[in-house]
This record gives structure tokens, sequence and C-alpha cells, in this order.
């Protein structure tokens, strides 16, 4: 049977370039969400005056929820339509809908659960890449990196996303970020539900249009949401559903290394106020716990690389069994 493919666009402030993204999308959809997240420029109305084809569906956001919330409001509408995999595209023109197809595949083939897009695959897309956005994207992907588990993929704040129908229902949409920690805050949510994330290289395309997207004001809240999300996924992989060696080297690596830090500290205080060098005895007690640690929390973190999920949750529970 035929898989029945939806786009969701969230719109605001793309007026400008909305039509020629729908209509790009057209050939590659089954049905088109265009969600106007109260935009000032009336991007929602705009479709529905230049597009008639009755592929496309626009949904309007009483008020400006962020880019999270506009997508969201096109899955839940994916999910009541049934759909078995769910595009994300953005609707000022920097992703090709014609690499839909490209993106949708692995989950097609139950190989993938998630395939999202990667512009640093290939050094010649980066070059089409404004400096200060690589530079806040590599420290984005790097957190989100470390509180999703997905250590395997790159660019993980891209937008263009494509989602198998087992995967968004396995979600608490409504527990995910409204605004633009929503790509980071989606692949913590996949891994607590064991989700198979891939990567399909793309080039990003520039033009003249601006991105409401500022790095010094997201990288804050950035950083404290992958913070949360990094002891949470914790919480939840290696106590709270599982207890393995992984579980103990991480206790025992804290434990042991915190002490020697601590005696290290205190050592080289002491000897700063008193003049006296510390004994060798008292380097070692402080050092050789503080290795051993760290040797333990390494071994944590080798096991949680590769602890990702590696079978798609379509393969356990195939789209026709699900309606």
């Amino acid at each position: 049977m035929r898989a029945k493919i939806a786009i969701v666009i969230p719109c605001y402030r793309v007026r400008d370039s909305i039509i020629q993204v729908v209509r790009g999308a057209l050939d590659h959809a089954d049905m088109i969400f265009c969600v106007d997240d109260a935009c000032p420029q009336d991007s929602g109305q705009l479709v529905e005056k230049e597009i008639k084809d009755p592929k496309v569906r626009v949904l309007f956001n009483p008020q400006n929820l962020g880019v999270g919330g506009a997508v969201k409001a096109g899955y839940r509408a994916a999910l009541e339509a049934k759909c078995d995999v769910v595009v994300k595209l953005d609707g000022d023109g920097q992703m090709d809908p014609g690499l839909v197809p490209l993106l949708v595949q692995p989950i097609l083939d139950a190989e993938s659960d998630y395939c999202k897009g990667n512009r640093f695959f290939e050094l010649e897309y980066l070059r089409d890449m404004p400096a200060v956005r690589l530079f806040g994207n590599s420290m984005l992907s790097l957190f989100t990196k470390l509180s999703s588990g997905y250590w395997q993929i790159l660019d993980p704040t891209n937008g263009f996303t494509a989602i198998g129908f087992q995967a968004l229902s396995a979600i608490p949409l409504e527990k995910v970020s409204n605004g633009y920690f929503f790509e980071s805050d989606m692949l913590f949510r996949l891994n607590v539900a064991r989700a198979v994330v891939s990567d399909m290289p793309m080039r990003a395309l520039y033009g003249d249009e601006t991105s409401s997207l500022r790095i010094g004001r997201v990288l804050g809240p950035f950083l404290l949401g992958n913070m949360r999300n990094l002891f949470k996924r914790i919480f939840y992989n290696y106590f709270l559903r599982d207890f393995n060696v992984a579980t103990l080297q991480l206790v025992a690596g804290f434990v042991i290394g915190t002490f020697g830090l601590v005696t290290g500290i205190s050592a080289w205080s002491r000897s700063i106020e008193t003049g006296v060098p510390a004994s060798a005895g008292t380097a070692m007690l402080a050092g050789l716990p503080f290795i051993i640690g760290f040797q333990l929390l390494l071994s944590f973190l080798n096991y949680d690389i590769q602890n990702a999920p590696r079978r798609a949750l379509a393969s356990f529970k195939p789209r026709d069994a699900a309606d």
C-alpha cells in the first residue's frame, strides 16, 4: 500500500517565499499543512488566496507560539489524517523540496524513525554558510549531542526533518518546546522513545532572507535546556529503565573522581597557607582517585555513544498494524 506523505510548513514572516515553497512541495506530498503562526504578514491568507490545490490546508494559530508550536500544530493534524511520514519544511526557501523523497526513504524502508538534513557532511556545503551561523550551529550541535545521546549525527539543529507515524505517536508533543529549542528537544524525546535517527547530506540555500534566530539570544536558553535534558536522559536510561555496568561506571567515576579532586584542592590550599609542599603520598592520594574516576567516566561516555537506538520503531510495529 502506498505511503501517505505529509509536509508541514511553519509560516512566520515568509510572505516573499512561501508560495514558491508550497508549489515546489506539491509534487512530493499527499497533504501539505501550512501553519500560520499569527504571522504579521498574513502568510496563511496568502497561501489560501494563491494556492487552490486540495492537497494544501492552512492552519492558523490564534497567537504566536514559535516555530515549535507551529510545527506541533501541523504534526497533530498529520496524525489525525493518519499520515505515514511527516516532513517539516521551512517556508523561507532555504530547503530544497526536491530532496523530500530522499529524506523519507529511510523511514519508508523501516531503517529509521527520524531522518534529518545534515549541512556539515561535505566541506563544500559549508562554504555557503555564514561564518557566525556556522560557529553558532557547531556549538549548539555539541550541546544537543550531549543531551540527546545521538552522538553519530551532525547538524542536530537542522530543521529539514521527516518523522514516521510510530515515532511521532510515541512523543508527548505537549512536552516538546515551542521555540527554537524545538529540534533539539525532539531529539531528546526521540531518544527516550528509543527511535532511530539518521542523517541525509544536504546543501542549504541562502538568499536574501533574514533569519529571526539570534545566536547570542538563544545560546543561554539552549545551554540550560540541553543540560536539563541531559540529566533527564541519564536518569531515564541508566537508572529508571535500566541499571547496568554503565550506571556503576557513572556513579563510581563521579564519586571517586570528586574525592580525588576535592582532596587535591584541599592539599594544594593547605600547602599555600603553610608554605610546606604536599608529600608524595598526599599527591598520590589525590591524583590516583582522580585518574581512576576520569577513566570510569570515559568508559561511561563510550558506552553511551554505543547505546544509540539501532532498530526502528516501525520494524517492531508495522504501519498497517497501527491502524
